[in-house]
């Protein structure tokens, strides 16, 4: 590898790293240019995998204000992340590559209008949610309660209860729950899909982020950032567990690993300062735009 091509590779981490941490999808910038300057795809594959390790880590850190009160959030979703990144990893050392890589591009248009519909959805199912459970359409009005970063919490509760409960550490009684309880953790459903998600970053990674975005805004009542930062956790972890099965059955290129590894540990904060400093709705068009290109980069190549 010549000086030049050194140098494009260590950009290439250096924006990869930056928008893995506000969207994701920086594989489809390294990935390319591990092609390009000569790489066989399954090297390029799991050097990037292993290379940007440390910017999803950088990532983290970056974002960890947001994750302040999501611990139990983390860790259940963290269990599916690792799991479903193994699987992945697994999947590309014995898949031939086509299996897999026919419906990227699909796996991403459908994570891009995910995200596009997304508060719409969002709105639509607390509506209904909350006309079930009360049987009326009373319950839909109401403030937004992602808009502060939080789950809603109960209805009517006495203050005095409040004030008790989170001066002990615990929840607020629900009295009645609220409609959207069961979104707080997103269910079976969200569990499956990041396993899925998990598995497609195991095996590629790119766009991964949008699918980790997509699901969560869907399924979660939470501000974007705050999802954001849960999405960088989950992807660090999944590109850790897949880098560390690669080192045992696939090859490196070393000098692409130490390239992308330097240049994604100092966009991953970049990312991170960059990214906090977005309104929801120009991090929502971000993850949309770079979505779309992610989506006509894998159809083309």
């Amino acid at each position: 590898m010549g000086i030049w091509e050194a140098l494009a590779v260590f950009g290439a981490g250096i924006a990869a790293g930056t928008i893995n941490t506000i969207v994701g999808s920086g594989t489809l910038i390294t990935f390319p240019v591990l092609l390009a300057v000569g790489l066989p795809p399954v090297t390029a594959n799991v050097s990037n995998t292993l290379g940007i390790v440390p910017g999803s880590i950088g990532g983290v850190i970056g974002y960890r204000r947001e994750l302040r009160g999501q611990r139990r959030r983390v860790l259940r979703l963290g269990v599916v992340a690792l799991v479903g990144g193994l699987i992945g990893a697994a999947l590309l050392i014995v898949l031939p590559s086509d299996a897999f890589d026919t419906i990227v591009p699909i796996l991403v248009g459908v994570a891009v209008v995910l995200v596009a519909v997304q508060p719409w959805l969002s709105r639509a199912v607390r509506r209904h949610l909350a006309r079930k459970a009360t049987g009326g359409p009373e319950a839909a009005a109401g403030p937004d309660p992602a808009a502060d970063g939080h789950s809603a919490t109960t209805a009517k509760a006495p203050p005095e209860d409040t004030a008790a409960a989170a001066a002990q550490g615990e929840d607020t009684p629900a009295k009645p729950a609220p409609a959207h309880a069961h979104r707080r953790d997103g269910g079976v459903l969200l569990m499956g899909g990041l396993l899925l998600a998990s598995a497609y970053g195991g095996y590629f990674g790119a766009a991964q982020g949008i699918l980790y975005l997509s699901l969560m805004g869907l399924l979660l009542d939470d501000e974007l950032q705050r999802l954001n930062a849960v999405k960088n956790v989950l992807a660090a972890l999944v590109n850790a567990v897949a880098a560390l099965f690669f080192l045992f059955v696939a090859d490196f290129d070393w000098t692409a690993v130490l390239l992308i590894a330097a240049g994604s540990a100092l966009g991953g904060p970049l990312g991170a300062t960059v990214g906090r400093r977005l309104p929801p709705v120009a991090l929502r068009v971000i993850v949309i735009a770079v979505g779309v290109a992610a989506m006509v980069r894998l159809l083309l190549t």
